[in-house]
């Protein structure tokens, strides 16, 4: 059967299919409206208040504040937190991200213990930890983000995810992360290998992502491994598709699918929207295709509920 044919008739009265003409991605495409199921109430309740500050008490950085995330509010009412390591300036230039770029500063060697105390004051179950890119460190921070496991762990029983760089390739960066335990391992392609140099830039390198899962599952067979591709960048079904059998092919158990949102007009456009019905559609595909879980709806990005994600992997629950 042709897939992309077949799924074109099944949502061609819904939205724009990939057989139809597209704007390209990048510089001249048209700015598209909000659809409908883009628009949600903003969450009530001072939990919002209280992580904002916490987190500004303790100079911490979040990838919620940074990169503008469509979810940050819901997921300080939560009182929960996506925190950013090795500071607030990154060394790439991704075409989808609104993290500030520039002059790195060297690691702060507190930074660790005062992620830790937010852990434990916010009473994390589950703590997500990102970070900048630092290509300028000779280990791209591996030994940081390893510090800032084993400080969580001193404090906490809650299980740790960490989404770190693709540290430019570098396999023993990735073994350092992965000696300090976490839970999950996630790293986000964020797109198909056709747009990773328009998306991700030059430096980024789609072999690299590959071969990094493969080593984990190699080395480190009981980390639970992650990735996220973001949508509406003008990639294909098809496109979608062989990348999903890429990364079950390397080992990567959990997917999370999610619209991808202009965060700044310095940023990519956004070349279409998908309605949550295509969203099902694809996850029904990704895990036809051999993922555990897949998580996937307009608003979901690589750490929203990542707790309730990897808790029906560990216990086996059917996503």
């Amino acid at each position: 059967m042709d897939i992309n044919r077949s799924a074109n008739e099944t949502f061609s009265s819904h939205f724009v299919t990939e057989s139809s003409p597209r704007p390209a991605c990048g510089e001249g495409a048209m700015p598209l409206g909000l659809p409908r199921w883009l628009k949600r109430n903003i969450p009530k309740g001072n939990g919002n208040h209280f992580t904002a500050r916490l987190v500004e008490s303790l100079g911490l950085a979040t990838v919620c504040e940074h990169a503008r995330c469509p979810n940050r509010m819901e997921c300080y009412a939560r009182r929960t937190a996506t925190f950013m390591i090795l500071g607030e300036v990154c060394t790439r230039r991704c075409g989808f991200c609104a993290v500030k770029k520039g002059k790195t500063h060297p690691p702060d060697p507190t930074e660790p213990h005062r992620v830790a105390e937010a852990v434990k004051t916010l009473g994390l179950r589950h703590v997500v930890i990102t970070c900048v890119t630092r290509d300028d460190l000779p280990d791209g921070g591996a030994d940081h983000f390893a510090q800032t496991i084993a400080a969580v762990r001193a404090v906490t029983d809650a299980t740790i995810e960490v989404l770190p760089s693709d540290f430019a390739g570098r396999a023993e960066s990735v073994d350092r992360v992965c000696e300090a335990h976490p839970d999950v391992y996630n790293h986000n392609s964020e797109t198909v290998p056709r747009l990773y140099r328009t998306v991700r830039g030059r430096k980024a390198n789609y072999r690299w992502t590959l071969e990094m899962f493969r080593r984990i599952k190699a080395r480190f067979p009981d980390i639970c491994t992650k990735t996220g591709l973001m949508l509406g960048l003008g990639e294909t079904y098809q496109e979608l598709f062989d990348t999903f059998a890429d990364f079950v092919g390397a080992g990567v158990e959990i997917l999370t699918l999610g619209q991808y949102l202009r965060p700044s007009p310095d940023c990519l456009p956004v070349v279409r929207f998908l309605p949550p019905e295509e969203f099902e559609y694809l996850a029904d595909r990704a895990k036809e295709i051999g993922f555990r879980q897949v998580f996937a709806g307009p608003f979901v990005r690589s750490s929203y509920h990542a707790g309730e994600v990897y808790t029906s992997v560990r216990h086996g629950h059917p996503s």
